[in-house]
């Protein structure tokens, strides 16, 4: 079901997303008076097609990753003597920049319209308080205490872990102080703590901002039952089902949710009797946990990793309540909306742009680069997780779109651009020799990220 979900997912960002980005060049073709000879959304065979009193063909094609807006051009084809003055490449070099980049801009737009939505109709945050600091790390160094809720990070104030989090991954690399500003829990007054840093979060896959500090975010209690269960796995095979209650472990009491973790993680190939209790009765299920290979840091905290593999059955916990004063609620007028929506499509920009440039200069790992797996399991979660949850993945996945057109790599958006500035600078078009050689190394470095990204998709699901 979860993958039917993240299929169905995807094709609707995927969608939509590429639906605006073409619409964008479409429109400004138009009012610039070149001719769009077809606008599909999708590839390949059309499914569902009609031609308006322009000349254009609408179509819906077979394979939805993707869409195109085909304009008439000289270089494709001949075009007849009474309509070349409606080829795109007739058109003067600052029409012919508009169009180009009028797809990434949709995509910006659309996130500025996304989270507009999203500040008009308010969203629900987590109050980022510290649950527990780490001895001897930074955090503890710099005298934060459970309890303590955090205010601001390098001068910037944040509200909810997601502020947190946005403020410390565009930290990556900072050398020094790392400044962040908390208030107590009998204190009004927020105080200043400073940080040590060394080349902070540095090749660190993924990064982890908060552990890197010695930080773990507050929780509610959460008591061992059941909330979701892959098919296929262990939980599913022993008979187990969502709202299952974890009682105990061969004849051992479970009082919570992290002590099973622990104790399924050390007994790999084991089988274990657990006390399950389900509609009010109490049974007992044979459950032998499967392999996993451990990531660095469950193997230095697992002992039962040390042989390579820690126990895994596929099966994740129910949702816990948050107490009302955990949460605030984060909404704004319409008019206010409006420039809370462009400063955060802005921000976001700046992030997305200082994350190419720190994978480029070896601060961030290319491992990180994710890839139409990523984005399938990514949509389905933001999905399920609720309507503001899929806006917001909506707009930032909307801005990163917009973002890698715009790069200055040849068959991107941002490589015509490119050549029409040079054309705009020399006087005189880029050749065509040297935009088929131009096209060749784009075509290269395209998919020379396209397979990076598969393969880190494929090694995050093994």
């Amino acid at each position: 079901m979860d993958l039917i979900q993240n299929v169905l997912a995807v094709i609707v960002v995927l969608g939509l997303l590429v639906t605006f980005h073409e619409f964008g060049h479409f429109w400004v073709a138009r009012r610039c008076g070149v001719k769009v000879l077809r606008f599909s959304v999708g590839f390949g065979k059309p499914l569902w097609s009609r031609v308006d009193r322009y000349g254009t063909e609408f179509a819906v094609a077979a394979i939805p990753l993707g869409g195109y807006v085909k304009m008439l051009d000289e270089r494709e084809a001949p075009v007849p003597s009474e309509e070349q003055h409606r080829a795109f490449n007739r058109k003067s070099v600052g029409q012919r920049m508009a169009v180009v980049a009028a797809g990434p801009a949709a995509n910006f737009l659309l996130a500025v319209v996304a989270y507009w939505a999203l500040f008009v109709m308010g969203t629900s945050v987590v109050v980022p308080q510290v649950g527990t600091v780490a001895p001897d790390s930074p955090a503890d160094e710099a005298g934060l205490h459970p309890g303590d809720e955090l205010t601001g990070i390098q001068g910037e104030a944040v509200r909810s872990w997601e502020d947190v989090n946005l403020a410390l991954v565009s930290l990556i690399g900072h050398d020094g102080e790392l400044v962040i500003r908390a208030r107590s829990e009998d204190a009004g007054q927020a105080r200043r703590y400073t940080l040590p840093v060394e080349r902070y979060l540095v090749q660190q896959d993924p990064p982890r901002p908060l552990k890197s500090l010695g930080i773990t975010p507050w929780q509610p209690a959460l008591p061992p039952v059941l909330g979701q269960i892959v098919d296929g796995e262990a939980a599913s095979q022993a008979g187990l089902r969502a709202g299952d209650r974890i009682v105990g472990v061969n004849g051992e009491p479970i009082e919570d949710w992290m002590a099973f973790v622990r104790r399924i993680r050390q007994s790999p190939g084991e089988t274990l009797t657990l006390g399950v209790k389900r509609d009010g009765d109490v049974r007992s299920v044979k459950l032998t946990p499967g392999r996993q290979r451990p990531d660095s840091d469950t193997r230095r905290r697992e002992a039962g990793s040390a042989d390579g593999g820690i126990g895994y059955i596929g099966a994740g916990v129910a949702s816990a309540e948050w107490p009302d004063e955990m949460r605030r609620s984060i909404r704004f007028g319409p008019l206010a909306s409006v420039g809370k929506a462009v400063s955060r499509t802005a921000e976001m920009t700046r992030l997305t742009l200082d994350s190419i440039r720190k994978m480029l200069t070896g601060l961030i790992s290319p491992s990180n680069l994710s890839g139409p797996v990523t984005i399938a399991r990514i949509s389905g979660d933001s999905a399920r997780a609720g309507l503001d949850a899929f806006v917001g993945f909506l707009a930032y996945l909307s801005i990163s779109l917009g973002v890698l057109n715009l790069l200055p790599i040849p068959v991107l958006d941002g490589g015509h651009l490119l050549y029409q500035v040079v054309e705009l600078v020399r006087g005189r078009p880029v050749s065509e020799r040297a935009q088929g050689v131009g096209l060749r190394i784009g075509l290269a470095v395209v998919g020379t990220l396209m397979i990076m990204a598969l393969y880190f998709d494929v090694m995050r699901l093994w």
